[in-house]
């Protein structure tokens, strides 16, 4: 196969740099070339007549569409051609579990990796073509970005860790985290000399970034609370970055997030009701910043079409309004932000909700389209570990794009809707997108099947309400 031409669309290079019309050429993983064409020039059907008439314009030599033979053209008249998308926040092992009983009491591992697999190829079928998998089930992430990587899987470019790090007073799932050891996505670390070694060991076992829950959820009190010291989270960020290894941490509350930065975490997921010495902190540190939103908005906004409790959605919407200025305050003063969906669970499914945290980002932030573009492509690159590789159309960037029907700058939601994605080049080369989208039966074992959804009371059976 020889290059790829990409002609007559618009380019939104991720850089953050206005739309231009644009020829990009691909040679093999690589952006061979990115070629400015005149606005008069952006119908391909219009070059041809203009070819005998080349000589009397004096810009000529900026436009090449550089095709020869086995070249494969591609004809984006009427498209955009962009980055191909970074979500930084997917859970791909998880499953799309709809509990947290689901989660730790329905998985086994043989099947979990298999089912990873399946589910990754639809990240890249979305538009993804790059994803942090910062925490997962049996330590499957590092297995899974090798088969990805040698060809046995499809699916985007990955950088995985394995379990999260948990002190034993838990997470989001309550008393179901153990005292100590592993289940599902957490290992509880019970003193300095179990984070270290733990650290270390899953650096050795291939985990490219290193997760701490700092906050968690405690029966009868209400919200998340911080369940990590400052010297325990400076504690593993020591330990990740002697070993060249960041840290990105789960903070739901004002005093985890400070305390992150302030400890050197390099990514903080959420941020909720960020302050501003959280915002002085992440800016002194360097810490960058993943609202994840879309988990949250999905809830509120269409929970109740899946049965979700109106006093969880709620909850969501009024966590996003409540954080929304702050967090844009911190966009402000120059924390960078990158784009994250949560995927993985039932109401964040693989391949469906990648693309709305730029959505989310216009609504509630106030960013520009052009804006939370580039938080979901070039600033997203650095959470890959790519930095400088991938997430931008640039000559000698790999070759990672779309191209989309229409312009996302007037309507930010298209980059989410899979009908319209004309193309995804993965590695330089095309995915096949006519393929049925990937479904399956679900094991009733992977479930909660209950009894009832209530107490069948004598007064109830009875029509005694």
């Amino acid at each position: 196969m020889g290059r790829i031409v990409i002609t007559g669309a618009t380019l939104i290079d991720g850089t953050g740099a206005p739309a231009r019309p644009a020829d990009v050429i691909l040679d093999g993983d690589r952006i061979a070339a990115v070629t400015t064409r005149r606005p008069d020039h952006a119908d391909p059907r219009r070059r041809a007549a203009d070819d005998g008439d080349r000589d009397n314009h004096d810009d000529h030599d900026d436009h090449d569409d550089g095709a020869g033979p086995g070249d494969v053209v591609i004809d984006a008249g009427g498209c955009t051609v962009m980055p191909g998308l970074i979500d930084a926040h997917t859970h791909v092992t998880l499953g799309e579990p709809a509990s947290n009983d689901e989660l730790f009491f329905h998985r086994e591992p043989a099947f979990a990796a298999m089912l990873a697999a399946f589910n990754v190829g639809k990240l890249l079928r979305a538009g993804v073509t790059s994803a942090l998998d910062a925490d997962g089930l049996f330590e499957i992430g590092p297995a899974l970005r090798q088969a990805v990587d040698t060809g046995m899987v499809e699916g985007p470019r990955l950088a995985c860790g394995v379990h999260a790090l948990l002190t034993a007073v838990g997470g989001t799932a309550g008393r179901m985290i153990p005292d100590h050891g592993t289940a599902a996505y957490a290992q509880v670390v019970r003193n300095r000399d179990e984070m270290v070694e733990v650290v270390r060991r899953q650096i050795k076992y291939g985990a490219d970034w290193i997760k701490i829950h700092a906050t968690g959820r405690i029966p009868g009190r209400a919200g998340e609370l911080q369940v990590w010291t400052l010297d325990e989270m400076r504690c593993v960020v020591d330990t990740a970055h002697d070993l060249g290894t960041p840290v990105v941490a789960h903070c739901r509350s004002t005093s985890s997030t400070r305390d992150a930065a302030r400890a050197g975490v390099d990514l903080i997921y959420h941020a909720s009701f960020v302050d501003d010495e959280g915002i002085e902190a992440m800016i002194t540190n360097g810490s960058r910043c993943a609202p994840t939103w879309t988990f949250l908005a999905n809830l509120a906004d269409h929970g109740a079409a899946v049965g979700a409790a109106p006093a969880a959605q709620d909850l969501f919407r009024n966590e996003i309004e409540v954080s929304a200025a702050k967090l844009r305050a911190a966009y402000d003063a120059g924390v960078p932000f990158l784009c994250g969906s949560e995927t993985g669970f039932s109401i964040t499914p693989c391949g469906e909700w990648h693309a709305r945290e730029m959505e989310l980002f216009v609504r509630y932030l106030g960013l520009s389209p052009l804006e939370a573009i580039t938080c979901a492509t070039r600033n997203g690159a650095w959470a890959v570990r790519l930095d400088g590789q991938v997430g931008t159309i640039e000559p000698g960037r790999l070759a990672d794009v779309l191209v989309v029907d229409g312009d996302p700058l007037a309507d930010i939601t298209i980059p989410g809707d899979r009908s319209r994605l004309r193309q995804v080049i993965s590695r330089g080369v095309p995915v096949d997108l006519a393929r049925p989208w990937p479904t399956r039966r679900r094991l009733p074992e992977e479930t909660v099947n209950p009894y009832s959804t209530q107490l069948l009371t004598w007064d109830l059976a009875h029509g005694r309400n």
